[in-house]
């Protein structure tokens, strides 16, 4: 494993795009969401096997109540964002196309917490481990995944611990506004990890695009009152899109090279969203589970930009309606490099959602595609180093040796294939198709 040291810069990733930053709202504070008349709770909202409600039609349920639970490791338990009465429970399609159960709640306007709720007593390694699976908490960045599965290391596994707060895709400001509205809370919660997980150095990556939020992380991280054994820095990261995906993360901030097909822990590495660690420090001090998500609303059909703090659950139009969205033609759940395209405004906010964009019709209308001119800039831009070219050629023949050797299993779908082609081709989409392939190929 390499030496636990900090970079004084951080390490040059390959490829990646230069877009648009269209911060509009990282100097808006926070607008709490009125409480919704109805909130919809999908019991699929991680990475893993989905939850099973545990409560039934008619039953009142409090804010922070569990309604869903499952006994798979790699999962989360769920609770109901507001108080109010069970109205149904029915399957509802999600964003990807597949479908799910949810809990249809009725919300009575109190949000009324729980009486169940406690503080969590952590004395050990386990404790916090059971806190962080009881609070529901999952990757706020978007993945999803359970955090109390990604943090169940040991030292001699993983020595860094690296915060995500690159925050590189266009629009999305909801962890900036976490880093300037609850720094300290963040700071606190990094100072519990190092203490009870024996992490041997903390590394918070910013895009240097975010002065204000470096300041203010550098700020208390400097200090050696907090930090007298100088175990924590922020870094600086350059401001180039995929910046925040963990294998880009990884090697700006260490150096190291996560192998084809291996995880973070594989390079001794465990990479964490700056909100989702905030959420943590915050369960620590009230023992209130993840119920309420900040997200950023923006886009050019939408006529009041803003960060919320909604309740999980709230329907999509509703959060539209209150930031006068009028008229869009395209909406996205996610940002616009890696998020998805959503026609059900009736869907609702998950816990892994971090933005809603609406787009008027010259956003959403997409250029006609041409004929490929083999100029290599996909190639050039892939911060992987794929061949999606030829990955594309190889899926279109079905060559299942070919797509093993061209490693198209690394592909992230960042899109900056797609972004950087001069052609206007889909790359990102046939990219998705040709892992499918291979996918399916070894199924059978």
């Amino acid at each position: 494993m390499n030496e636990s040291r900090f970079p004084v810069k951080p390490f040059r990733v390959h490829g990646g795009a230069k877009v648009g930053h269209h911060k509009h709202t990282s100097q808006n504070e926070t607008v709490v969401f009125p409480i919704p008349g109805e909130i919809i709770i999908p019991m699929s909202q991680h990475i893993g096997k989905p939850c099973a409600p545990c409560v039934a039609v008619g039953d009142h349920v409090f804010a922070g109540q569990k309604i869903a639970d499952v006994t798979a490791f790699v999962a989360s338990p769920i609770h109901s964002s507001v108080s109010g009465t069970v109205k149904k429970i029915a399957s509802v399609k999600m964003p990807n196309g597949s479908k799910c159960d949810a809990v249809f709640i009725e919300s009575d306007g109190l949000r009324e917490l729980s009486p169940d709720i406690r503080l969590p007593e952590i004395k050990s390694r386990e404790d916090l481990l059971e806190a962080i699976k009881n609070s529901g908490a999952v990757g706020l960045g978007g993945a999803g995944f359970p955090t109390h599965v990604k943090i169940n290391v040991t030292p001699d596994k993983a020595d860094t611990l690296i915060i995500n707060a690159a925050e590189c895709e266009p629009y999305i400001t909801s962890d900036h506004r976490e880093i300037l509205e609850n720094s300290w809370n963040i700071m606190s919660g990094v100072y519990t990890l190092l203490e009870i997980m024996g992490f041997k150095r903390v590394i918070i990556g910013v895009e240097e695009n975010k002065p204000d939020a470096i300041a203010q992380l550098t700020d208390i991280a400097e200090s050696k009152t907090y930090d007298p054994d100088d175990r924590v820095k922020v870094l600086k990261l350059k401001t180039k899109y995929p910046q925040g995906a963990e294998k880009m993360l990884i090697y700006a901030c260490t150096k190291r090279i996560v192998p084809a097909g291996k995880l973070p822990l594989d390079a001794g590495c465990v990479v964490m969203n700056i909100t989702t660690l905030s959420f943590i420090a915050n369960y620590l001090k009230t023992g209130i589970p993840l119920i309420s998500k900040r997200i950023t609303v923006d886009g050019t059909a939408v006529s009041k930009p803003c960060n919320l703090l909604v309740p999980i659950g709230t329907p999509i139009k509703d959060v539209l309606e209150f930031c006068g969205a009028e008229n869009p033609k395209k909406i996205l759940m996610g940002g616009p490099m890696m998020g998805t395209a959503i026609s059900d405004t009736s869907l609702p906010v998950l816990k892994q959602n971090n933005a809603i964009l609406a787009f008027g019709e010259d956003e959403a209308s997409l250029p006609e595609e041409t004929d490929c001119i083999h100029c290599g800039r996909c190639v050039e831009s892939c911060p992987m180093k794929l061949q999606p070219v030829n990955i594309i050629k190889a899926a279109k023949r079905k060559d299942f040796e070919a797509l093993e050797k061209l490693q198209v299993a690394n592909c992230i779908e960042c899109g900056c294939c797609t972004y950087n082609c001069p052609a206007n081709r889909y790359i990102t989409q046939q990219m998705r198709i040709a892992k499918a392939i291979l996918r399916d190929s070894k199924q059978k």
